[in-house]
């Protein structure tokens, strides 16, 4: 749905398209629609968006806005993450409120899943 003034649709980097497409469908559930060789197009996610090809990687230490996922249980999306070829960056930490972790995908993007069950 288009909302007047709201966030409507994010775009990251990716130089593994497919290592990234594979990643998030297996681990997230995300659709992704392919526009030509360089750029998919996800769904499925909370919000819509896309990867498009290119050499660098979003990383909050240089800057880039740090996207995070909630999860009902964090310990077995961690494992998901690992399995489906992610790393760990941050390791699980405690905040008011809640624990989270940071994660890259294969591409080096960096990610973040919180939860407040389990504290």
């Amino acid at each position: 749905m288009n909302t007047h003034e709201k966030i409507n649709y994010v775009e990251f980097p990716s130089w593994d398209l497919t290592g990234t497409k594979r990643f998030f469908a297996e681990v997230f559930d995300w659709v992704f629609q392919d526009f030509g060789k360089e750029y998919a197009a996800f769904k499925n996610a909370g919000i819509d968006g896309g990867f498009f090809q290119a050499p660098k990687a979003s990383s909050s230490e240089d800057g880039s806005a740090l996207v995070v996922f909630y999860s009902e249980d964090l310990e077995s999306t961690r494992e998901k993450i690992l399995e489906a070829g992610g790393m760990v960056v941050k390791e699980t930490f405690s905040f008011p409120g809640g624990r989270r972790f940071h994660f890259a995908e294969p591409s080096g993007n960096e990610f973040a899943v919180w939860s407040d069950k389990g504290m």
